[in-house]
């Protein structure tokens, strides 16, 4: 089964204290070779995330590229190419769609484009707006 994982799966790996942890490790444990596939977006937001979380959350940078380092042996990285990027920019915008929430959208291309069966996600309400193609891919760790 081919499976992408969105930034907020992928950030509690890091963490054992993290709410999400266990489940996302159950998940993740769970992909097979070949099959795994992250937005090459996720593993920005993840170092990002990584580096910028709150007094003793907060990791080096080189910490945060070992781990980026094993999610991509671990994940295949989709991204969009620049054509790819114009249009979903110009359905997005024709949508409505503001803000930050435009990366979710193009993490969201990425998945259709990696022809996934799932996409797993803790945040199935910000991934429900991009339409019946994304939503019927739409689990959490917990219902995969």
């Amino acid at each position: 089964m081919r499976v992408f994982c969105d930034t907020s799966v992928l950030i509690p790996l890091f963490y054992g204290d993290h709410q999400h942890h266990d489940a996302s490790i159950r998940a993740v444990e769970q992909l097979q070779p070949g099959e795994s596939f992250c937005a090459s977006h996720n593993l920005l937001e993840v170092y990002s995330s990584l580096t910028r979380m709150p007094g003793r959350f907060r990791v080096s940078a080189e910490r945060a590229g070992l781990f980026i380092a094993g999610l991509r042996e671990r994940f295949q990285a989709v991204a969009l190419t620049p054509g790819e990027y114009s249009s979903m920019l110009d359905h997005q915008s024709a949508a409505g769609i503001t803000g930050g929430a435009i990366y979710d959208a193009m993490i969201a291309r990425c998945a259709v484009k990696a022809e996934v069966e799932t996409l797993l996600t803790w945040n199935l309400r910000d991934f429900t707006r991009f339409g019946p193609e994304v939503a019927q891919l739409l689990k959490t760790p917990l219902d995969f």
